[in-house]
């Protein structure tokens, strides 16, 4: 599902709400994710699942072209860990 998906479906579960509305809604929840990631924190939605960041060290990688020796920097990842419930929905018997 894309953004604009998740906008539109919205949309249609809440006829009553405009669509400029629901965007910037929808912006700001992702913004305050991406902002308080970036400052470290946990976010934590209750029922589907945990933001956090991972670290990663330096370590010497290999160029898939040329076989050389390369240094990858050290770097930070975004990790998502899905909540029991969204896991237990997402392997329940079909």
């Amino acid at each position: 599902m894309t953004k604009s998906e998740l906008v539109r479906r919205m949309g249609e579960l809440h006829p009553h709400l405009r669509h400029s509305d629901i965007e910037r809604v929808v912006d700001t929840i992702f913004t305050s994710i991406g902002h308080s990631l970036a400052r470290g924190a946990r976010i934590e939605i209750r029922r589907f699942g945990s933001f956090t960041i991972r670290h990663r060290k330096a370590r010497l990688g290999k160029n898939p072209r040329t076989g050389a020796s390369v240094e990858v920097p050290p770097k930070v990842i975004p990790y998502f860990r899905t909540g029991r419930q969204l896991h237990a929905s997402l392997n329940e018997e079909r």
